[in-house]
């Protein structure tokens, strides 16, 4: 196929609009978009639990506070450890852009130990509740990423391949819309269908960050590296090695709740 036979990425101002100083940014929309499902869908399930909704509204406030401070925190330690060491101020410059996942996961289960301790809960029982209510937030960052002609994926000739602003001139896969499909379309599906019914204290939390774990491994094939980085021994990225711990640990966790937790009974 020609270079006019693929797709080529429409201008799109990574700015929705402007009032004076402040700019509203397609990404940060999206993170948005992400607490306010993430708070509507933890609404629905709030029933399940005996917890108040003003107990709900702090778990997911510090757990968004725990997504932003160790995405950004994860985001240099991971993948810009020398820049930091060469200049520790990089770590506040958000404005410059750098989220991490696994990061901001960290992030997220520091927040949820401290409020498991406020809200009389154990740390998997918060786990539980707040897993399926993750995905559509990531599922709305890939958008973003996507919006902002970011992330971009590995040249390719697929019919479905685009031309990136920034990333050259070869056809490249849209690897951000294969994370949200996975991370966040099949995923949400599989969490809030395996929720539903009472399953083992613990089982939830670790069918997530195997799903997770898994989809972002395979996506991990058809997203370009960062180029500073680069592939490790067996071709592995840095997003892969960060998801082979995720993995592990998820299975883990299912076994041991399936082997040692009583099933959650219904309230």
């Amino acid at each position: 196929m020609t270079e006019s036979s693929y797709l080529v990425f429409p201008n799109i101002d990574p700015v929705i609009f402007s009032i004076g100083p402040l700019s509203v940014r397609w990404y940060g929309m999206m993170y948005l978009v992400g607490f306010i499902a993430a708070y509507m869908l933890a609404q629905k399930r709030l029933s399940q639990t005996n917890w108040s909704r003003e107990q709900l509204s702090d778990l997911l406030f510090w757990s968004f506070v725990g997504v932003i401070l160790g995405g950004r925190i994860g985001y240099v330690l991971f993948y810009q450890f020398g820049m930091f060491l060469e200049d520790p101020t990089y770590l506040f410059r958000i404005w410059t852009g750098g989220m991490s996942f696994h990061g901001g996961l960290l992030g997220v289960l520091v927040a949820l130990a401290w409020q498991a301790k406020r809200m009389n809960a154990t740390f998997l029982q918060i786990g539980d509740f707040v897993a399926p209510l993750v995905p559509i937030g990531l599922g709305a960052g890939r958008i973003g990423n996507f919006l902002n002609a970011e992330l971009w994926g590995r040249t390719t000739d697929v019919p479905w391949a685009i031309i990136f602003p920034g990333a050259g001139e070869q056809p490249r896969h849209p690897s951000q819309l294969y994370e949200f499909a996975l991370e966040g379309v099949v995923l949400f599906a599989i969490l809030w269908l395996y929720s539903a019914r009472p399953r083992p204290t613990g089982s939830v939390g670790g069918l997530f960050l195997l799903g997770y774990g898994s989809f972002r491994f395979i996506v991990e094939y058809f997203r370009e590296p960062d180029q500073h980085i680069g592939l490790y021994s067996m071709g592995l990225s840095q997003g892969q090695l960060l998801c082979i711990p995720m993995i592990l640990s998820g299975l883990g966790l299912i076994a041991w709740a399936y082997n040692y937790r009583p099933v959650k009974q219904e309230k």
